[in-house]
């Protein structure tokens, strides 16, 4: 059974889950670090912030953001994974660097599951295609007509692994040849892409919708199966032409894979009632992502099944690992 089935994001339950739980009566008593593998601007940063903020009010102690983007989440993966297993130090992450990188690199320099304790999902959502004002694309069907037309010469870029097997899988869907250019974050492509240097990108929403919103970018279409609420006159990409296609992401929470399980605890009952503060919710609306929390138990099987779609997806994108 998927995972979204049975969990429905309940606040009430994901607390409950712990309510017998005896936590630390000191914890927290200093700052906590969330690491965040993604630069300043992402949608990961942005929801860090809120839920740092949230986390203050709370904790009333200090919370700061790490960010250490590059090499798909590898850098603050590994930093996140070798911190001391205390709680004080919590990886904020999304399904590039605990679902996708595992089916996109032959080797990892850490283990998405044997590194780390899972301690609640933070939120999803979809993406958005966008191209720059040069392309003269105003659709998805004439976007793929115009790559037909200039095989292998188009380019997309991505700083994430959403994004990138968003770009992946549409060429493998919509039958054309573009060209992949990489970068540490998805903000560092917006640039690009504003600056002409690249000509299209799928990434989310939280990134790419201000841009339009500005008028500096054009959307061709949104990744999920049900048109944003805060672009209702963008097509889904499947309806604008390329059946069947889909793509979200995901947020999380993880901790070193010793750290002790009252800890893990009470950090669940912190994050899951932070998710419901003002900042989150202010942050849920601006980016049009999905509130979702879960229990630890619920977002290990839910990575699990993550994984085995991530791994089905990459391979009907024709993806070689590296």
């Amino acid at each position: 059974m998927m995972f979204h089935s049975y969990i429905r994001g309940s606040i009430a339950a994901a607390v409950a889950a712990f309510a017998a739980t005896a936590y630390p009566a000191d914890f927290p008593d200093k700052q906590i670090t969330l690491v965040v593998p993604f630069a300043a601007g992402s949608a990961t940063d942005q929801l860090a912030r809120a839920l740092g903020q949230e986390l203050t009010q709370l904790s009333k102690q200090p919370v700061v953001v790490d960010n250490r983007p590059g090499a798909s989440g590898f850098i603050a993966a590994q930093l996140a994974a070798k911190a001391p297993a205390d709680g004080y130090t919590v990886f904020v992450t999304t399904n590039t660097t605990h679902a996708a990188n595992e089916h996109l690199y032959k080797k990892l320099p850490y283990d998405p599951v044997k590194d780390f304790a899972p301690v609640t999902t933070l939120g999803r959502g979809g993406q958005i295609m966008v191209v720059n004002s040069d392309v003269p694309a105003k659709t998805v069907l004439e976007f793929i007509a115009y790559a037909k037309s200039k095989p292998g010469s188009i380019s997309f870029g991505s700083g994430s692994s959403s994004s990138r097997v968003a770009g992946e899988l549409f060429q493998q869907m919509a039958g054309v040849q573009l060209l992949h250019v990489p970068y540490k974050s998805n903000p560092l492509a917006i640039n690009d892409l504003l600056g002409g240097q690249i000509q299209m990108m799928i990434t989310d929403t939280a990134t790419g919708l201000p841009q339009v919103k500005a008028g500096k970018l054009r959307a061709l279409g949104v990744s999920g199966k049900q048109r944003s609420p805060l672009a209702p006159d963008v097509p889904t990409i499947d309806e604008a032409g390329v059946k069947g296609y889909e793509m979200s992401y995901w947020f999380a929470a993880y901790v070193p894979a010793k750290t002790p399980p009252a800890v893990v605890a009470r950090l669940h009952d912190l994050l899951v009632k932070a998710a419901d503060g003002a900042a989150m919710k202010a942050f849920y609306a601006a980016t049009g992502t999905d509130a979702f929390v879960s229990t630890p138990d619920e977002l290990a099987r839910f990575q699990a099944a993550e994984s085995a779609k991530w791994g089905k997806i990459t391979k009907a994108a024709g993806i070689e690992p590296e």
